[in-house]
Order: C-alpha cells, then structure tokens, then sequence
C-alpha cells in the first residue's frame, strides 16, 4: 500500500503559477511511477503529466506541454508539479497516482484525495 497526499492548490489568478506537492508513505517510493490527474466538472479524468521512477522519462498532456513540469525527489518520497502560466481551463481537482508498472497512462493502482485548483480570469 502507498499512501498520497497532496498539497499546495489554491485560487489564482490567469497567467501566475502554483507548484503542487504529493508526498508518500508505506512501500517504497522509487519502486512507482507518479502521475498528476485531474478532473473538471462534467468532464473525465485526464492525466496531466507523469514521470518513472528515476525520473528520467517524462509525459506531458499536449494541453500543459511547455507550461507544466513533473518532478521527484525520491529521497523525500515526494512527487512535485509545477504549473506556470495557468489558465482557466486549467481549473480542476488534481490527484497524485502511483503505479507499480512503467509509465502507464491509466488504472493507477494508488490515488491521493486530491487538491483543488482554481484559476480566475
């Protein structure tokens, strides 16, 4: 079992940035591929972004490609993304995911409760 928690959403404005935090606990934290989803109203949960377990590959949903980055400090078990230059359609809940295989982009098998992010005009 893995156990996420994120952190850091919020209310901003267009154009500024926020930097999320999911932070794990139980097995261990370099054995999973992280993923950020998120989900808007009406709309079906996507994957933002995700990263292997070394981090050194990547995926970015052409949407945030260029704006949002995914990091990992494996020695802190904490997954990171940092959103720039946000836009109101960036405006939903965002949920850490950890996945036993290799840079799946669905059926995570752990999900965090996730975080709100809201971004006005």
């Amino acid at each position: 079992q893995v156990q996420l928690v994120e952190s850091g959403g919020g209310l901003v404005q267009a154009g500024n940035s926020l930097r999320l935090s999911c932070a794990a606990s139980g097995r261990t934290f370099s054995s999973y591929t992280m993923g950020w989803f998120r989900q808007a109203p009406g709309k079906e949960r996507e994957l933002v972004a995700a990263i292997s377990r070394s981090g050194g590959s990547t995926y970015y949903a052409d949407s945030v490609k260029g704006r949002f980055t995914i990091s990992r400090d494996n020695a802190k078990d904490t997954v990171y993304l940092q959103m720039n230059s946000l836009k109101p359609d960036d405006t939903a809940v965002y949920y850490c995911a950890a996945d036993r295989r290799y840079m799946p982009t669905s059926d995570y098998d752990f999900w965090g409760q996730g975080t709100q992010v809201t971004v006005s005009a």
